[in-house]
């Protein structure tokens, strides 16, 4: 899983931000000062990052210039709220990858983020798993993980585990997962899908120190990529 480090001051932003990078699959460090963003750098790490130009303590573009003139070959992406056409100039000349603007939609950023990865030769295959199946037992409610000892669920993630379980593999919509949940599509925030999302996904490596085998697909639904079984 590629590490991001995020220099964004502004705590509300920052946090969605860091939990949209969450959502694409990176690791994100979110820090909100130049200070903070030297202190938790770390080169052997952190091979992209998504920087503000108007911080609290400086400029960003003298950090990017830093990084470069110091030899870093990190990816760099500026996300600002300044973006006439000279300060685009003057950030891909400092040294940034791309230069987008606050307005943009966050697709874009995933987009440019993931070319980025391509291009640095960043691709990460997902983490080799024992040879035992992921299952899934419902009437316990339980995780069965391969490699840890099983983990209790609750009613929630059983029913979107079990969504995603027995169709491990294929594409499982939103829109299946909110009704197998008993709530209505339409009227359902699906925030609160990411957010169990996340959860879970955090949940499973506190418990087992392995990756939950489950990518987002942005704007449309989740996938179990390894092999699962469910059992009743």
């Amino acid at each position: 899983m590629p590490e991001v480090i995020l220099l964004e001051d502004e705590p509300v932003l920052r946090q969605e931000l860091g939990e949209f990078l969450e959502e694409l699959g990176y690791a994100p460090l979110c820090v909100s000062s130049l200070q903070e963003f030297d202190l938790g750098f770390d080169p052997g790490r952190h091979h992209l990052a998504v920087i503000d130009i108007g911080l609290p303590d400086g400029c960003g573009l003298d950090l990017i210039q830093r990084l470069r003139q110091d030899g870093q070959r990190v990816g760099i992406v500026v996300f600002s709220a300044r973006q006439t056409s000279p300060d685009r100039i003057m950030g891909l000349g400092m040294g940034a990858d791309h230069y987008l603007g606050k307005g943009c939609d966050l697709d874009e950023l995933a987009a440019t983020l993931a070319a980025l990865v391509r291009r640095l030769g960043l691709q990460q295959r997902p983490p080799e798993q024992p040879a035992a199946d992921w299952m899934l037992e419902v009437g316990p409610r339980r995780l069965h993980i391969p490699g840890a000892p099983s983990m209790p669920l609750s009613q929630q993630d059983l029913t979107v585990l079990r969504c995603l379980m027995d169709q491990a593999g294929e594409n499982v919509s939103r829109r299946q997962i909110i009704e197998a949940l008993g709530a209505d599509y339409l009227e359902y925030d699906q925030r609160r899908l990411d957010t169990q999302m996340r959860r879970l996904r955090r949940r499973v490596e506190a418990e087992s120190g392995q990756t939950l085998p489950v990518k987002t697909l942005r704007n449309s639904g989740y996938c179990f990529y390894q092999p699962a079984r469910v059992q009743a």
